[in-house]
């Protein structure tokens, strides 16, 4: 949901595994030119500024360009698992939103956080003169990926929409999110996923997370600064219907369909949040039956 981007054991276990696999492979054969080519992509590790502030991005990958937006409390790190595989395919763009992974620290994030971060990575597409671009947002990822496509449509190919909550905040995840975040604090598989996120501060973010959330939510205000009758991108929404954070996925779509008909929803009876990682498989070959 917006303010927690994913189960963290199943990300973790989901990089052991990768990690394992990749000496498996590595250990069994002697790779040939061909395959080292295909290992060591183009990559390009960089910052812009944004406000004053140096934003973190990297580039990986050769062909369409795809940017990945990850949820709150995450940064780019959490797409570990899938940079390997996207980048066969796909130009791959991933970003630290202020504040965040390997960006410059902020005070405060900002209350409207979403929409903030839209205009963070219309700045990114600017720098990199990137005239259309295809996006893949999760959980609050996917909050500033619809903001960026109402705002901009013009530049935005394709987007995908996965794990959000609606255009409102839950009042039932909300009603519990400071205690939920501090019993996450104490989890060790939490605290490794959100060190490895951002490093030692990862407690401080976590904390201006939710104090952030907390009050977005007293202003009663929706996550989009437009009706999402006006998002004219070809988007595709997705979600599990197993999700632990959201057990009426399939009855919030369903009102954003009402209201929009030319959104695309597909919902996976299994995995939980995001979908985009549970199901990375059958969501990968959503996106390349859609950007080619």
């Amino acid at each position: 949901m917006a303010g927690l981007v994913l189960n963290s054991s199943s990300v973790l276990r989901l990089n052991f595994c990768a990690k394992l696999n990749i000496c498996a492979s590595i250990s069994a054969t002697s790779p040939s030119p061909k395959t080292l080519g295909d290992i060591l992509k183009p990559l390009q590790m960089a910052y812009f500024n944004f406000e004053n502030k140096k934003i973190y991005y990297k580039i990986v990958g050769t062909g369409e360009p795809l940017l990945l937006l990850a949820g709150n409390t995450a940064s780019s790190k959490m797409f570990g698992t899938l940079v390997s595989k996207y980048s066969k395919d796909y130009r791959l763009i991933l970003i630290d939103f202020p504040g965040h992974g390997k960006s410059e620290r902020v005070e405060t994030f900002e209350t409207d956080f979403w929409f903030y971060n839209s205009q963070v990575c219309y700045s990114l597409i600017e720098t990199l003169n990137i005239e259309k671009i295809s996006v893949v947002g999760t959980s609050g990822g996917a909050l500033v990926g619809i903001n960026l496509a109402m705002e901009h449509p013009d530049r935005i190919k394709y987007l995908f929409a996965d794990s959000f909550e609606g255009e409102y905040p839950l009042q039932s995840y909300i009603g519990t999110l400071r205690a939920d975040r501090e019993k996450g604090k104490r989890k060790i598989f939490s605290a490794i996923f959100w060190f490895i996120n951002h490093g030692l501060d990862w407690k401080h973010i976590v904390d201006l997370d939710t104090e952030m959330i907390l009050r977005f939510y007293a202003t009663g205000q929706s996550f989009f600064h437009r009706s999402i009758s006006e998002l004219i991108v070809p988007t595709l929404i997705t979600g599990s219907r197993k999700d632990e954070f959201c057990n009426n996925l399939e009855d919030i779509y369903r009102e954003l369909k009402k209201k929009n008909d030319r959104l695309e929803i597909i919902l996976f009876d299994s995995g939980n949040h995001p979908a985009m990682i549970s199901n990375r498989d059958l969501f990968y070959n959503l996106i390349r039956e859609r950007v080619k």
